[in-house]
């Protein structure tokens, strides 16, 4: 009973140890934070921070959906850029418009996932390349809505999805759980769910399993779409305005990519938790803030995010070194 115990223990580290690492590192680097930050362990430095990482949270959730099918969304930072310039213009004025408007914005993004869904899986073309393709026609979309920032947003509606609840809870964190209650959990445990990692693991496996392949694809790439919606309505939640940026938009997407490395995502699929991606963009996050804390230039960020990065990746391939020379005893 014991063994059996110890074996099932085992197991379940063997698959919750990107994200055990990555919530380790996070809770590590915040008390660092705080403990030198000016103001200390406040609710008002916890809400600044929450509110910081909530967007590549969503944004790194939503690479995490497509990286387990053994694929990756390149146009993830400019869905969530197109959605933050469209909401710009519809999540305004009464309440039953502002939430015909929150609908749209999150139906836009779905709708830029599954166009992605469809060209790779029908279309039989490389997620790199079609990503790369769609997230130049996102941007230009997003350009004609929004040339120039400008815009508003429901400033009510905004303050409550960024403010703290009870005075001390982050609204946003609050709203980033329920995200993963609602959408992450629910598909991991279903059959599409199942499918989703048995293709990145092993497509043709997977095929001539019977496995529902094109459909748990599709509804990834989908969902992706979704969360990086709920991503773009949150920047015009922080930021009040709209804004076509380009740069931005190529930055979320590699943090994200960052993000999901660090939260124990492997890039080849097959292998990973959104929880784990959320903790590796809550810990990217923080690195920015360590550098404030610190009077750090910078320009030092870039580097200081790849070291931490690097190390991280080198943690995790200590183990796969591991079995592949216990492996290469028994050739």
């Amino acid at each position: 009973m014991s063994t059996k115990s110890s074996g099932d223990w085992r197991f379940w580290y063997a698959q919750h140890k990107g994200t055990l690492f990555a919530a380790a590192l996070f809770v590590v680097m915040f008390v660092v934070y705080v403990s030198n930050h000016p103001a200390g362990f406040t609710p008002n430095v916890v809400q600044t921070a929450a509110n910081k990482a909530t967007l590549l949270a969503f944004v790194a959730m939503a690479q995490c959906f497509v990286v387990i099918t053994a694929g990756i969304d390149l146009s993830a930072g400019m869905i969530l850029i197109l959605c933050n310039c469209l909401a710009s213009w519809l999540v305004v004025g009464s309440p039953l418009q502002t939430g015909m408007g929150i609908i749209a914005v999150l139906m836009a993004g779905l709708a830029c996932g599954m166009l992605n869904g469809l060209i790779i899986i029908f279309g039989r073309l490389q997620p790199i390349v079609t990503t790369i393709a769609t997230s130049a026609v996102f941007f230009g979309l997003a350009l004609l809505l929004r040339p120039s920032p400008g815009g508003s947003v429901n400033e009510d509606l905004a303050d409550a999805f960024t403010s703290k609840l009870f005075g001390v809870v982050p609204a946003s964190l609050v709203v980033l759980a329920l995200t993963i209650l609602i959408i992450w959990v629910p598909f991991k445990r279903s059959v599409l769910g199942r499918a989703a990692y048995a293709a990145g693991s092993s497509e043709t496996a997977a095929y001539m399993s019977g496995m529902p392949i094109k459909r748990a694809k599709l509804v990834a790439y989908a969902l992706g779409g979704l969360l990086s919606a709920i991503g773009g309505l949150y920047l015009t939640f922080f930021s009040y305005t709209g804004e076509a940026a380009f740069a931005s938009g190529n930055a979320y997407t590699l943090y994200s990519i960052a993000a999901v490395v660090l939260g124990g995502v492997s890039l080849a699929g097959g292998k990973g938790s959104a929880i784990g991606a959320v903790f590796g963009a809550l810990a990217f996050r923080t690195i920015g803030d360590l550098l404030f804390v610190f009077d750090l230039d910078p320009l030092w960020q870039p580097l200081f995010q790849g070291v931490v990065l690097m190390v991280a990746i080198s943690i995790g391939c200590i183990g796969l070194a591991r079995v592949r020379n216990r492996l290469e005893w028994f050739q």
